[in-house]
């Protein structure tokens, strides 16, 4: 088996969180927040994985799993609240949130 250079695996992490913090900022539509979430949220991953498994240690595979954790967690949270937003105003416009206050 080859070992993947530890330069390589936390540049794939950090492209990816800089793709999901790229999607965050310029999209508008609530759906894809949550996508651009998740990318970076594996990003994340990628690089605790990429760190522990260049020192030999599974730390970085446990906090792999808890980022799993989390981001399963966000999702249910998260498609719920999009459905229900969505069956109220017919739209996943993030600028339309402003109008749920009253």
């Amino acid at each position: 088996m080859t070992a993947v250079p530890m330069a390589d695996g936390l540049i794939l992490g950090a492209a990816l969180f800089a793709l999901g913090l790229a999607g965050l900022l310029l999209r508008r539509n609530l759906l894809f927040l949550l996508i651009s979430i998740e990318i970076m949220l594996n990003g994340a991953g990628v690089a605790f994985v990429t760190a522990g498994s260049r020192w030999g240690r599974p730390d970085g595979q446990v906090m792999f799993l808890f980022i799993l954790a989390a981001a399963a967690a966000e999702v249910a949270v998260g498609l719920a609240l999009l459905l229900r937003f969505y069956h109220r105003r017919q739209t996943l416009d993030a600028d339309s949130l402003n109008r749920m206050r009253g």
